[in-house]
């Protein structure tokens, strides 16, 4: 299983380190075959030592530049992060990136050579719609991203239930993930969507899911190690 944390703009630079230093010990006796991801805001970017992977929340796509109020891949190097989130729906939604940008973006650090948690996810009114109105949704977020990329995982986030507190039926996960396995070629799969403590044994023992990414519920390691624990 994958536990990705996704910090979003939660945490400080002292935080980050006191939560990182307790994550190292707390996960020790960790599934070997499991892995753990941690997406902390930017400036908080550092090399962390642990059983745990770093990653990007976000970052341009570009070496450097005049770029104001962005990372670039040179900042990223610094601290040997090699992971990045990309397509996630709130930067869709809030900072207007396009598919055109999201598959600029993807095909950039896939040149990179980044490991890429690629993001997809539908709104509320999309799903009331029924399932065909969300698969054409969802496939509608590959175009121009190379689902063959052997350093991509997937991640599965309803819109709606991203912060909500409300999650995804068991049925309602289950039948967009079969879906989507199918179309990604069996690629790595993770349910995003108020997967907390406890829910986590019921969403990671669904048939087609691969781990969860993480909101709100990771950023106290107490629960996100229970998580990763369970």
């Amino acid at each position: 299983m994958i536990f990705a944390a996704n910090f979003k703009t939660n945490h400080t630079r002292a935080s980050t380190r006191i939560y990182m230093e307790a994550l190292k010990e707390k996960i020790v006796s960790k599934k070997a075959e499991d892995s753990v991801y941690i997406f902390p805001p930017s400036t908080a970017l550092d090399a962390f030592e642990g059983n745990f992977t770093v990653g990007a929340q976000n970052a341009y796509p570009a070496q450097n530049g005049a770029y104001t109020g962005e990372i670039g891949v040179e900042q990223l190097e610094e601290f040997g992060i090699q992971t990045i989130l990309v397509g996630h729906s709130e930067r869709r939604e809030m900072m207007a990136e396009t598919q055109e940008k999201v598959a600029q973006k993807f095909a950039f650090f896939k040149e990179q050579g980044f490991e890429i948690i690629y993001c997809i996810g539908e709104p509320l009114h999309i799903r009331e719609k029924g399932f065909e109105s969300v698969m054409q949704y969802l496939l509608a977020q590959f175009e121009g991203i190379d689902i063959a990329y052997d350093k991509m995982i997937v991640a599965y986030e309803p819109i709606w239930a991203i912060g909500t507190g409300r999650s995804a039926t068991v049925d309602e996960i289950s039948s967009t993930h079969r879906a989507l396995k199918k179309a990604i070629n069996d690629k790595p799969l993770l349910y995003g969507g108020s997967a907390k403590p406890a829910n986590i044994k019921e969403i990671i023992s669904i048939a087609g899911v691969d781990g969860v990414l993480v909101g709100s519920a990771a950023l106290d390691v107490e629960k996100f190690s229970e998580m990763v624990l369970s």
